[in-house]
């Protein structure tokens, strides 16, 4: 799937228009359920390829991806999968029970490790993992994201000293969105 066929799928399968509270509190006139693209196996194996291909590029040292729960996960195991690297799943807070780990998945203190994320708006997710990465001993120099909202996440990272890579900015999937549809085949 290339990345024109890949922006029309996930606006066909995920945007969504309407009155949405988001995360972050905002308000929007647009939704892009995550749910409705991290569940089908067709556009997984395609994010994950892509989530690969940026971290390769982008982040090349890191030895390990990560993924807050609950949304990423399926997306950090499709790049997992794709590129080899194991991956950490980033509670939203330590468990009361067992392990009571915050961080899953095995890791070694000082290792570079990539975050993988849905969709970004504040970026509010992302910033809860880098803290819970970086008080575990982690480096955390680089996220890549489904898409980028445009609406300060990128920005709040980069005070953070994280760079994000978005496959795709909302920008361009609203375009897609506004377009007359295009004959399939």
């Amino acid at each position: 799937m290339n990345d024109d066929q890949l922006r029309r799928s996930l606006v066909e399968h995920a945007y969504l228009e309407g009155d949405f509270v988001l995360r972050s509190g905002k308000r929007s006139k647009y939704y892009l359920d995550k749910y409705r693209f991290e569940t089908r196996p067709d556009l997984l194996r395609a994010l994950g390829e892509r989530i690969a291909a940026i971290v390769d590029e982008h982040a090349p040292e890191a030895v390990r991806l990560a993924a807050p729960e609950l949304g990423a996960v399926a997306l950090a195991a499709a790049a997992s999968l794709e590129s080899g690297l194991p991956f950490l799943i980033v509670r939203k807070e330590a468990k009361e029970y067992g392990t009571g780990n915050r961080l899953e998945g095995p890791f070694e203190e000082g290792e570079l490790v990539c975050l993988v994320e849905d969709v970004v708006t504040s970026g509010g997710a992302l910033l809860d993992s880098v803290e819970a990465l970086r008080g575990a001993g982690l480096r955390v120099e680089t996220a890549v994201c489904v898409v980028d909202r445009e609406e300060g996440g990128a920005d709040a990272l980069a005070r953070r000293a994280v760079r994000l890579r978005p496959i795709f900015r909302a920008g361009e999937l609203l375009a897609e969105a506004k377009s007359p549809a295009k004959p399939h085949g």
